[in-house]
């Protein structure tokens, strides 16, 4: 896992579960499909009435999420339409290799939006994605379920009542724990901010480990896992706050809420919560660090997991509480991560593209995402029932099916002007800047984005 109340230049976009940085540096991996035997398939079962031919690619960033449900929802695909040749085109860096062909009118026929280097707003505003509109209001599914009545999500409108794009991943940012090992020190599990300050003060004092830990080099984990949902709760718990921080509204980065938010920030640097070495880390640094339990808590996304699962020691227990700001006996707020699909408004086989769109949102294909990745597609579905579902996605998507939760609308900001978000805040939790200087920095940078659309 909206909200649109000014013009769409005005607000540019950088979903947060979109800036999953990956490791390595690895080359394209560009592959085209096996084609098997015809498929035995009932046309039921195929993503479309008609048969589908010609040649088809697809542009998917591995990172936290991986590949391999990819692979196996493509060979899926392949297999019901045996006459398609499929080319696959993914890796860590594929968003930053891929720009040139973008800019050259080459592009994919559909591509997945998320990771280092990609921008759902950006690709908007350079008109490169196809108008999706008409198309969703009657799309159904292989299972003849229209589309729009089974996701979590709903798409964003970059201009009113216009959909661009398609969130395939509905998750949440939030604050990550290792259950058993606050079990075995007696340290009490999270559940607002009283409760969270007096655990991590205990840990401080047991000299143990680091009480907590963020990924410094990619501020938007802390900012993503705390700091907006500390911006709702001293809102009262009206997430709308978010829609005026969207719309760049004039003066709410100075806004009693957000200064409020900025507190908290403040108070893990003041009293010696935060790992020292945290604002030189990379996110998977940090995250080995915390899974080594030299740091007992840590802001981060649901991908942790499965981005980490090589790595996660012999009895570590996921512990996952999607806000730890909210008053003694208030709601959870969830921040929404959401990673989307678009279709090149150049591409040269639309119709297969919107084909896959229609395979791969059903029920069936969430519970395979959410056993393959660790996190939820944007589809509602019992993930119960799969015992290959782990633990931590379980306990997320309890969260998300509450009827005491808070879910925000997704916090979108042009590149730009995230950047100076993530650069103030690092600079805010090390104590090299104010509170000040931070909603300073901010309002400048949003009276420009307002400013260009003028």
């Amino acid at each position: 896992m909206k909200m649109k109340s000014i013009s769409a230049s005005l607000m540019g976009v950088m979903v947060t579960a979109g800036l999953v940085t990956a490791c390595g540096t690895a080359e394209p991996n560009k592959e085209a499909s096996p084609s098997p035997a015809v498929s035995s398939a009932k046309p039921a079962e195929t993503a479309s009435a008609k048969e589908l031919t010609g040649e088809f690619e697809i542009q998917y960033f591995v990172g936290g999420y991986g590949d391999a449900w990819w692979k196996q929802s493509l060979d899926e695909f392949q297999k019901l339409n045996p006459k398609l040749k499929i080319t696959q085109t993914a890796g860590p860096t594929i968003n930053e290799q891929m720009k040139p062909r973008w800019i050259q009118g080459n592009p994919p026929d559909l591509v997945f939006i998320n990771g280092a280097g990609s921008n759902a707003r950006q690709m908007f505003l350079d008109n490169q994605l196809m108008d999706l509109t008409d198309w969703l209001k009657d799309a159904k599914n292989v299972d003849g379920e229209k589309i729009t009545d089974v996701l979590f999500s709903k798409p964003e409108e970059y201009q009113p009542g216009k959909a661009f794009t398609l969130p395939i991943v509905f998750g949440s940012y939030g604050t990550f724990y290792d259950k058993a090992e606050l079990r075995k020190n007696s340290w009490n599990e999270p559940k607002d901010w009283a409760s969270f300050t007096d655990t991590l003060q205990k840990i401080k004092d047991s000299g143990k480990m680091s009480p907590y830990i963020h990924t410094g080099v990619y501020p938007q984990y802390i900012i993503g896992g705390l700091l907006n949902s500390a911006i709702v709760a001293a809102n009262g718990s009206d997430p709308s706050i978010i829609n005026k921080i969207n719309s760049l509204e004039a003066g709410v980065f100075k806004s009693a809420p957000v200064m409020k938010a900025l507190d908290k920030l403040i108070e893990l640097n003041t009293k010696g919560f935060i790992d020292g070495s945290a604002a030189a880390l990379n996110h998977t640094d940090s995250q080995m660090q915390f899974l080594q339990h030299k740091a007992a808590f840590i802001p981060n996304g649901l991908w942790i997991e499965n981005e980490m699962k090589k790595d996660i020691p012999t009895g570590f227990e996921f512990g996952f509480i999607p806000s730890v700001v909210q008053d003694k006996g208030g709601k959870p707020i969830i921040i929404p991560s959401t990673a989307t699909m678009g279709i090149a408004k150049k591409a040269k086989n639309p119709d297969v593209a919107k084909a896959y769109l229609q395979y791969v949102f059903t029920k069936k294909q969430a519970v395979a995402w959410a056993e393959l990745t660790g996190s939820i597609l944007n589809v509602k579905a019992d993930l119960n029932k799969s015992d290959k579902v782990s633990s931590l996605v379980k306990q997320a998507s309890a969260y998300f099916s509450a009827s005491d939760v808070i879910i925000a609308p997704v916090p979108v900001l042009a590149e730009e002007l995230f950047k100076i978000e993530k650069d103030a805040t690092l600079a805010l939790v090390t104590g090299k800047i104010t509170k000040d200087e931070w909603a300073t920095r901010l309002e400048e940078g949003a009276a420009k984005q307002r400013d260009k659309a003028k």
